[in-house]
């Protein structure tokens, strides 16, 4: 026995960025939307939490989780590259009346937002390049990128415009000096090994 296919009449506007966005998020995904594109992340392996828990040990030492500033995983920033644009990043460094700073759709205005860290998954590319233009047009002062794939961490200073103007690469080995500016005061002093952080 067959059944016959039964069509509706299609009388509602169609779904926005943010509903489709939300519909996602409730289905059990990690959602974020760039230049008017709706990314899903995949889920976050034991590797990828390590290296986020092993970046909040030297920044919660350094004081950055205290009365003016505060660590935070998965925090949502509304971007200005597009009329629905936020992004999730893995780790953030923020002012800490962050709570009076919601733009919209519960994300916080960038002007907060002292850094951002995102470690690389199998989309690699949308934290490499997509990101990278979106951040800075948010004028967020560092990014700092932990690179798995490749086996580097990118740290990105100095956003103008869509860009930022400084790129630094470190390969395990190095050891980096974060600027002083993520902290509220810019006294913050946070130094990372690259081997420890990936594991090499």
């Amino acid at each position: 026995m067959s059944a016959a296919a039964v069509e509706h009449p299609c009388d509602s506007e169609p779904e926005s960025l943010l509903e489709a966005a939300d519909r996602l998020m409730e289905e059990g995904h990690r959602v974020e939307i760039i230049g008017g594109i709706i990314t899903v992340s995949p889920s976050a392996d034991g590797d990828h939490a390590d290296i986020l828990t092993d970046l909040m040990v030297p920044f919660i030492a350094a004081g950055l989780h205290g009365k003016e500033t505060r660590v935070h995983q998965s925090v949502g920033i509304w971007l200005p590259s597009g009329p629905s644009d936020y992004a999730i990043p893995d780790l953030a460094v923020v002012d800490a009346d962050f709570r009076d700073h919601v733009v919209e759709h519960g994300c916080f205005d960038p002007v907060i937002v002292h850094l951002v860290v995102e470690v690389t998954s199998s989309n690699y590319n949308n934290d490499l390049r997509g990101k990278v233009n979106a951040y800075a047009e948010a004028k967020i002062p560092v990014y700092l990128i932990v690179n798995r794939k490749h086996g580097r961490i990118h740290v990105l200073t100095d956003p103008v415009g869509v860009v930022y103007e400084n790129h630094q690469v470190f390969a395990p080995g190095q050891r980096i000096t974060l600027p002083a500016s993520v902290g509220a005061e810019g006294t913050a002093e946070i130094t990372l090994d690259v081997s420890e952080l990936l594991g090499v």
